[in-house]
């Protein structure tokens, strides 16, 4: 494993969280939503499946199909879950982040 696929990146740490929250609701529409409530971040959709791509080739998330819905056109929505893999690298990101906050005092710079 490469110190690369080691680290999550600030946003794909996000993301698998954000699939975790929603659990069974995790399509594209429902994740903006959450990143746009919950961490104010207004993210384009196509960067959003830019990245769920991505953490799907590195097996960190897994996709499927669900039912083709009349109000969608027809079209099937996409749901996402995040695999053993990906909750073992954020298991592993966390720890790096809490162990790199240790000793840290953030003072006001005014």
């Amino acid at each position: 494993m490469s110190n690369k696929e080691k680290y999550l990146g600030e946003f794909e740490h996000i993301l698998l969280l954000a699939l975790l929250k929603l659990d069974k609701q995790a399509y594209g529409t429902k994740i903006r939503q959450l990143l746009q409530q919950t961490i104010e971040r207004d993210v384009a959709i196509g960067a959003l499946y830019a990245t769920l791509e991505r953490l799907e080739k590195k097996g960190l998330i897994k996709s499927s199909l669900g039912e083709s819905t009349p109000e969608r056109g027809g079209r099937a929505k996409r749901y996402f879950r995040v695999s053993a893999k990906g909750k073992q690298a954020l298991t592993r990101s966390r720890s790096a982040i809490d162990k790199m906050w240790q000793g840290v005092t953030l003072r006001c710079l005014s």
